[in-house]
């Protein structure tokens, strides 16, 4: 038997779902809370998202300082959400960025992103901590936990942030202690809590920096203050996290319940007491494991030459349009070596010889002239 047609919900049907039988003993929590730790952004993002009036709760517009129970019914543009009324041990990933990545969901010039590689996710999405522009390389950390990430970014926490840099040219002793000392930027003061020189070759040379802030483009324009350009910069440390030796560019690495758990006592945060959720055997194997991540394809042809980053979400007239496109594309491809094609296979007549390849003939030359035709016929040798 056919299976029947999944029925559409109305995305603008904000009628209550059935009703829950509720807990009379269950504890109220702050909305933005839950929807952060399901890893839906920070608390602040959600306060924002929740003021837009994106999000219902049964079926009524939330406000911002809502509260709910596990019986409400969450829902984000119609989309029902689990929300981690009991919190489960966030996933955190350890990337080692290459220059040329952007750390962006959105980007209008379409460039390669970090999160094009991250695997996918339910019930969530993956923060990035902290920033790495594009020619800068280094420790990057993503995170499930909205407020583990909170944690690292807030400058109220002063994380530190450790670089290897590498300039052209050498800093005086008077220089490095500016440095540490405090300069004037565009943005308002700045300074390195410590720099030490790593030593170098040439023209170039190598530091080691220390900051507790990651304002946009710091540490370069900090060198740049004493016309020392900044051609290579590395993050090797962020907080309590090292870049892993073993991590080479381009490959990642899931951090284990026990190194997770360590975070989450670092960050003062309350590690949960819930049953860890059972891990798939493909992701048993990938544990501890480094491995290179590889960019997602499209889910239509790659020949349509489509975006490889698409929507989520792809309307029927949409696909239509994509198939019928490459149709269109196909059939040129068709039409322009149909000739050949359809001479290479076309079956050959019954006892014709096949086809040979054309041979390179030489110049005719007159001794190839029969001697009938030739002028030195009509003289002949009387024997």
């Amino acid at each position: 038997m056919a299976r029947p047609f999944k029925q559409q919900r109305n995305p603008r049907n904000t009628s209550p779902a059935k009703p829950v039988a509720a807990d009379p003993d269950a504890v109220p929590q702050r909305l933005h809370k839950l929807l952060a730790l399901a890893g839906f952004g920070s608390r602040r993002e959600m306060e924002t998202l929740i003021a837009s009036g994106r999000i219902t709760i049964n079926g009524k517009t939330a406000e911002v300082g809502a509260s709910v129970v596990p019986s409400d019914v969450v829902r984000l543009d119609s989309r029902p959400l689990r929300l981690p009324f009991e919190p489960e041990l966030p996933q955190v990933l350890l990337y080692h960025k290459p220059e040329g990545e952007i750390v962006s969901h959105d980007d209008p010039e379409n460039r390669a992103s970090v999160f094009d590689k991250l695997p996918r996710i339910r019930n969530g999405k993956w923060i990035a901590i902290g920033r790495l522009d594009m020619n800068t390389s280094g420790l990057l950390i993503f995170t499930t936990s909205g407020e583990l990430a909170n944690r690292f970014m807030h400058p109220r926490y002063e994380v530190e942030r450790e670089y290897a840099v590498r300039i052209f040219g050498e800093l005086t002793e008077g220089e490095m202690a500016q440095l540490t000392y405090g300069i004037e930027l565009d943005d308002g003061p700045a300074n390195f809590d410590s720099i030490r020189p790593q030593g170098g070759e040439g023209a170039n040379h190598w530091y080691e920096v220390i900051l507790r802030e990651g304002r946009n483009r710091e540490v370069r324009r900090l060198f740049e203050a004493f016309q020392k350009p900044v051609s290579r910069l590395i993050r090797v440390r962020f907080g309590p996290v090292n870049l892993p030796p073993r991590l080479k560019r381009g490959q990642m690495i899931h951090l284990g319940a026990k190194e997770v758990t360590a975070l989450l006592e670092w960050a003062e945060l309350a590690v949960p007491k819930a049953v860890p959720r059972q891990l798939s055997p493909r992701e048993k194997e990938k544990l501890g494991k480094v491995f290179t991540p590889k960019a997602r394809k499209s889910r239509f042809d790659p020949e349509a030459h489509l975006e490889s980053r698409g929507p989520r979400r792809v309307t029927k007239a949409r696909e239509e349009g994509m198939r019928q496109e490459l149709g269109k594309q196909q059939a040129g491809r068709r039409s322009r070596h149909g000739a050949e094609t359809e001479e290479a296979q076309r079956p050959s007549r019954q006892g014709a010889k096949p086809a040979r390849k054309p041979v390179n003939r030489r110049i005719r030359q007159q001794a190839d002239i029969p001697a009938a035709k030739h002028p030195s016929a009509n003289k002949r040798v009387k024997r």
